[in-house]
């Protein structure tokens, strides 16, 4: 991880937005009877028009400008011509390259009514995500925050999905160091100001292991029960940490 500059984060930030935008519409559209095809065409033009590009789109062969995960699916599902129906979980997870910057973001949203263990479960995610963000600053190591998300969904009785991660982001779509959602306080990387990454924890019911589809790329728990998967684009700041992937609306400071 290396600090970026003044004009990099600028660019971050433009592309930031332009992803929580991209983000708040897909959600907005995500209603019962609509197809996850759908949803990944109104992502991409909205991104397009905008001036960015789709990150993910092409980075490792991946076809589609998001990733549309269902139910069980944790991360990496493809956009297909499947309906959305009551009481569904979805996952959605964009990219957005602008000026040659990279930003990600992801939320997790339910269909219609959903169960109250689901919507635990959503909870219990996004508020680990917060968990994390409101520890980031100049000096502070990276396993505090890990450590930190994992305390908190394990203590509120959900498992951290240990097969996937956070990571760097900036230059690259996906920088050093891989950032999991576990860890032990006093360890990892001393965080430094204008260092960018990607915060995403991944909870699960149970199980905290993974398997990948045959089509290979849809990632699901191991145990069929239902994931969720929140994620946000940070800059630490001289004294804290800035969202470059907010979204309009959302929470309005850090604790």
């Amino acid at each position: 991880m290396s600090p970026k500059t003044s004009t990099e984060l600028s660019n971050m930030r433009q592309g930031g937005r332009i992803l929580s935008d991209a983000l708040a519409k897909v959600a907005s559209l995500a209603t019962p009877g609509t197809s996850l095809a759908e949803l990944n065409r109104a992502a991409e033009k909205l991104i397009k028009k905008r001036g960015a590009r789709p990150a993910f789109k092409g980075y490792k062969g991946y076809p589609y400008a998001t990733c549309l995960s269902l139910n069980s699916e944790v991360v990496h599902g493809l956009p297909r011509q499947y309906r959305l129906q009551e009481g569904d979980l979805l996952g959605i997870d964009i990219g957005v390259l602008y000026n040659d910057l990279y930003v990600d973001s992801a939320l997790t949203v339910g269909i219609g009514k959903i169960s109250p263990e689901n919507t635990r479960l959503l909870e219990v995610t996004y508020e680990s995500l917060w968990k994390g963000i409101q520890l980031v600053k100049p000096g502070r190591q990276l396993g505090d925050v890990q450590a930190t998300i994992q305390r908190y969904v394990e203590g509120a009785g959900f498992t951290i999905v240990r097969d996937l991660c956070g990571h760097g982001i900036g230059r690259s779509l996906q920088e050093e160091p891989q950032i999991p959602n576990f860890g032990k306080k006093g360890t990892g990387l001393s965080l430094k100001a204008r260092y960018t990454f990607a915060l995403e924890p991944m909870v699960s019911f149970a199980s905290p292991h993974t398997a990948t589809k045959p089509d290979g790329w849809t990632v699901v728990t191991l145990d069929g029960r239902n994931a969720a998967h929140f994620e946000h684009t940070v800059v630490v700041t001289r004294d804290g940490v800035e969202i470059l992937t907010r979204r309009r609306g959302e929470r309005s400071r850090i604790p």
